[in-house]
């Protein structure tokens, strides 16, 4: 997928077999795995075709090789290409989606109220000034009103 980039968490030998019970060729062939789901379960690249000394023919999509009795052929339609190719991109738009999310829901997060927070009460958002209700009195009742509000 362009732009990901996966450091494999390990490798794995395994059996790949191509042809029919009458004309087949096995090969183990190692691989690189990713913990990345993909459209794809594995990819076979330059290692697998040179092993099974192997040719491809991406126009008419088709892979070739040699087989103990004729000629191995392993080919597909291009409406099969189309919907792989269909659905590596839906899966790319999803993953980019996804993504967008988790960063807009870690931005909105950071912008929540605080959780002291109780709904219900009232709490200044500016600075506020202490007033005292009565100047001449010994009590300690004032009000809060605006820091920012003009003296008239």
């Amino acid at each position: 997928m362009p732009g990901k980039h996966m450091r494999p968490l390990g490798r794995i030998d395994l059996p790949v077999c191509f042809g029919t019970p009458s004309n087949y060729r096995k090969e183990v062939l190692t691989f690189e795995v990713v913990g990345f789901k993909g459209t794809y379960h594995a990819i076979l690249g330059q290692p697998c075709y040179t092993k099974f000394m192997a040719v491809t023919n991406y126009t008419y999509l088709k892979l070739k090789m040699p087989g103990p009795n004729d000629i191995i052929m392993v080919e597909s339609t291009y409406e099969h290409a189309y919907d792989c190719n269909v659905e590596c991109i839906e899966y790319a738009e999803a993953l980019v989606e996804a993504e967008t999310l988790i960063i807009d829901l870690d931005r909105l997060g950071s912008e929540a109220p605080d959780s002291k927070r109780r709904a219900g009460t009232f709490e200044p958002t500016e600075a506020i000034k202490l007033v005292p209700v009565d100047p001449t009195s010994s009590n300690d009742r004032a009000l809060r009103i605006s820091a920012t509000l003009d003296s008239k």
